[in-house]
């Protein structure tokens, strides 16, 4: 069962602007991934490296972290060259689709956040033009260096566990969404070995910053974060031209050099927003009906 959860976090992960997060929320297992994940470290590295491998296991629930792992990867690799296919073959309906998806899952992000004060407003504000920034300075295409993948890996785990940040669109941010969905259809092993020990390493070092920073200012650190995927939708938008620099700059769907697909776009799009709204109700639901059972 739990292996399974992980296929839907995993199948999450993949698409830009769904949130892992939020599935593992869905599922009921949101509490128990964070807390076995910072129990990977101090007492329980001691015990592993003393080779008191039962112990270190059954400290960090390895046996769930385990299962939740093995079908989170069944499922990045079952959807990987699919998402390679729909990117190359429709690429303007794919990216309405993300457009929508990440557009949907920020507006729930600031909604479930209450009593918002002035600096969390300007925290917001911080973020879009980071956002905007990012998307409009950084190159359409970065390097493939193995460091970058390492760092690549180590960012996008890191907001992985986050409700509401997909990891996948972390990629699309740093240019490396196409190329990490090629070295899993094609089975680049260096590839994905550098990105997933950047991966473990991040999570490892920034579980717990993570988590002191929510806990000491939670809605100024999700309205920035807000504000960043706000605008950050630059980099998922449909219609793009590429600049002489390596920089793209989104256009009108009248100026794209191209068919603009539009009605598709707006149908993908709509279909992307539609989805998150499911995802989040059905949450809701559930959370609204465990809320009733403790009380």
């Amino acid at each position: 069962m739990v292996a399974l959860k992980g296929f839907l976090m995993g199948a999450a992960n993949v698409i830009p602007g769904v949130s892992g997060g939020t599935i593992a929320f869905l599922t009921g297992i949101y509490q128990e991934l964070i807390e076995s994940i910072k129990a990977i470290g101090g007492k329980n590295l001691g015990l592993l490296f003393k080779g008191k491998f039962a112990q270190f296991w059954k400290g960090i629930n390895g046996n769930f972290l385990l299962s939740l792992a093995i079908g989170i990867l069944l499922s990045i690799f079952s959807l990987a060259k699919l998402m390679t296919h729909v990117l190359e073959v429709y690429p303007i309906q794919t990216w309405a689709f993300f457009f929508g998806l990440v557009l949907v899952s920020t507006v729930y992000m600031i909604r479930q956040l209450k009593d918002i004060k002035l600096t969390g407003w300007l925290a917001m504000a911080v973020g879009i033009a980071c956002g905007v920034a990012l998307c409009l300075v950084a190159p359409s295409q970065t390097g493939n260096s193995l460091p970058f993948i390492f760092v690549c890996g180590a960012i996008a785990m890191c907001t992985m566990i986050l409700p509401g940040i997909s990891g996948s669109f972390v990629l699309v941010l740093l240019g490396k969404y196409a190329y990490m969905l090629e070295a899993v259809g094609n089975l680049d092993i260096l590839v994905l070995a550098v990105f997933l020990l950047g991966a473990i390493i991040g999570i490892l070092a920034f579980s717990h910053a993570f988590s002191w920073l929510l806990k000491k200012a939670y809605n100024g650190t999700m309205m920035f974060l807000s504000g960043l995927m706000l605008g950050s939708l630059v980099k998922v938008w449909p219609w793009k031209t590429l600049l002489e620099g390596g920089t793209d700059r989104p256009v009108l769907p009248g100026q794209y050099a191209g068919d603009p697909a539009l009605a598709g776009a707006i149908i993908w799009a709509i279909a992307g927003a539609l989805l998150i709204v499911a995802i989040e109700t059905a949450a809701a639901a559930i959370q609204k009906k465990t809320t009733s059972s403790l009380s």
